[in-house]
């Protein structure tokens, strides 16, 4: 009886490692599926890091003055000088962009500016390289 019971507590711990171990490997991090009322998504740090590891969009910098950039950073643009440098953007307007600066706000801006001249694919990092390097991300 006593070596039944150990069989079945290393069975049962066998299936309990091998579960945790799928479910942690499994786990990515879910980009926003709904776009906000501005139509553009806000994503968390969490989430662009997760984006860059394979990376199939324009990540652009839109802190005025120009800051540290986040790795991978494509193109600096400032905000307020968007609609003069679309030439700068991919032409096709549904191609994924993401904007970033300091804290969200001037990209929030630059996204609603995006999506006012009708690009439909736009991501903003909605707490900026604040949030990024507290987090420890890279510059």
């Amino acid at each position: 009886m006593n070596k039944l019971l150990i069989v079945l507590i290393a069975v049962f711990l066998i299936l309990a490692i091998s579960f945790i171990y799928l479910n942690q490997s499994q786990r990515t991090v879910k980009i926003s599926p709904m776009k906000n009322e501005f139509g553009y998504y806000d994503i968390s740090s969490a989430e662009l890091n997760d984006m860059l590891s394979k990376k199939d969009f324009l990540l652009v910098d839109v802190h005025m003055p120009e800051q540290k950039h986040i790795n991978g950073t494509d193109i600096f643009i400032p905000y307020d000088e968007l609609s003069s440098n679309l030439n700068k953007l991919p032409t096709d307007k549904n191609a994924k962009i993401v904007l970033y600066c300091r804290s969200g706000a001037m990209s929030g801006v630059a996204s609603k500016n995006l999506v006012s001249k009708g690009y439909t694919n736009i991501y903003n990092l909605k707490n900026g390289l604040n949030e990024w390097k507290s987090l420890g991300y890279p510059l």
